[in-house]
């Protein structure tokens, strides 16, 4: 094993440098050297003690780093080798040196921020695991609750796979991207919700069509007894990172962003080298 530096935090309102003890990686998996790592929002919300904290081995997950090791048994078709740049979904991202498993990585061409593909990733999801309930009411209406970075990446990724989908989005920021779109309220009822947003819409407004899809995005604390979504014959589905097709997801994430679909620099705030 390896001794490495690694920030993390225990919910008090701060990151703090540790040590932890990495494992070798096993052979179908690669060891990486932390370049730069992508804050989340789930990782705010463990500093501040609204959620976790979770182990060590697993702080932080929005990696981008170089391939420092490969094991023998990782897929040869990952075109990965030492000196390779890698964007990961696998933990802890905030050591200097992690190990990722073959599935949980994506080769890409240079060290930059908009390659931390990960958070693009999980929006691309939102829509690729409900991707089949949405193909069967792509003709109808769509909301997406929630207007900020996975809002903007959920958006673009309905409008490209389903063009015949009318889209709302309702939020309060990013007007100067989603201009005439985006709404103050819902406007109407919907056959698909995707909920990104902390609030608690799709169970207390009547949005919904029957046989309307759900899809929730992001954690949420709310009391209900499911009435509406029960009577309304509604699907829900929970988008997550843990699919075995999110790799797919990392690898459209890539795609979009080498062809500027969507453009998402002004997201990044800042960078910073390890």
């Amino acid at each position: 094993c390896m001794n490495v530096r690694l920030l993390f935090t225990d919910g008090h309102g701060e990151f703090v440098s540790a040590y932890w003890d990495k494992p070798d990686p096993t052979e179908s998996e690669i060891e990486v050297k932390a370049l730069m790592t992508g804050v989340c929002r789930s990782d705010i919300d463990m500093m501040v003690g609204k959620f976790g904290p979770l182990p060590l081995s697993m702080q932080g997950h929005e990696g981008l780093g170089i391939v420092t090791r490969v094991g023998k048994d990782v897929n040869p078709h990952n075109m990965v080798k030492v000196g390779s740049y890698v964007a990961t979904r696998g933990e802890p991202a905030y050591a200097d040196y992690y190990n990722c498993r073959d599935n949980e990585f994506v080769v890409v061409e240079e060290l930059a921020p908009k390659y931390i593909l990960e958070p693009v990733a999980c929006g691309i999801n939102c829509v690729q695991q409900a991707r089949d309930a949405i193909e069967a009411r792509s003709t109808g209406r769509a909301l997406v609750i929630g207007s900020g970075f996975l809002a903007w990446v959920v958006f673009n990724n309905l409008k490209y796979h389903f063009k015949n989908l009318h889209v709302d989005v309702v939020g309060r920021s990013n007007r100067d991207l989603f201009a005439d779109v985006l709404l103050d309220a819902p406007s109407g009822t919907y056959d698909i919700v995707i909920d990104l947003g902390s609030g608690t819409e799709v169970f207390e407004q009547p949005i919904l069509n029957n046989n309307a899809l759900v899809v929730f995005g992001v954690e949420k604390t709310v009391t209900t007894n499911f009435q509406q979504l029960l009577w309304k014959a509604c699907t829900m589905i929970f988008p997550s990172p843990r699919t075995p097709d999110f790799i797919n997801c990392m690898y459209e994430a890539r795609w979009m962003i080498e062809n500027g679909e969507p453009p998402v620099d002004k997201f990044w705030t800042k960078g910073y080298n390890r």
